[in-house]
């Protein structure tokens, strides 16, 4: 069965301080959608990130990386966490994350992983399969 990444993008995060945290409401009500992803039997693993102001951006150009410390201003969607799960469609995956209880302006962004196996070949041979 493919997996899924279930890609949370909180609109809180285009302004958030460091020390932000969210609302224990909406954390009880995360704590349960959690639950129903373990026993459905779909969820492989999860993780929300610190705030943006915490974190850091590697770019790479002309052969050097060049770090910039956050927050990103120039950022208009920021990660917030993630979940991966493992189900039988993105049909499927999709519906998992229209039940996510999410605030307003919030966006889930559902992708598929990347398996060695949907490579051709000569990707497969290169990456030692």
């Amino acid at each position: 069965m493919p997996r899924f990444m279930m890609l949370v993008i909180p609109k809180v995060y285009e302004n958030a301080s460091a020390d932000f945290m969210p609302p224990a409401e909406l954390v009880a009500k995360m704590t349960q959608y959690n639950e129903s992803l373990t026993k459905a039997g779909v969820l492989l693993g999860l993780d929300g990130l610190q705030p943006p102001p915490n974190g850091a951006r590697v770019r790479f150009s002309g052969g050097k990386p060049k770090v910039t410390d956050g927050p990103f201003a120039e950022a208009k969607e920021l990660l917030g966490g993630y979940w991966m799960i493992q189900v039988k469609s993105k049909e499927e995956a999709v519906e998992w994350a229209k039940r996510a209880p999410m605030l307003e302006g919030d966006i889930i962004e559902v992708r598929q992983v990347q398996e060695l196996s949907d490579f051709p070949p000569d990707v497969q041979k290169a990456a030692g399969r």
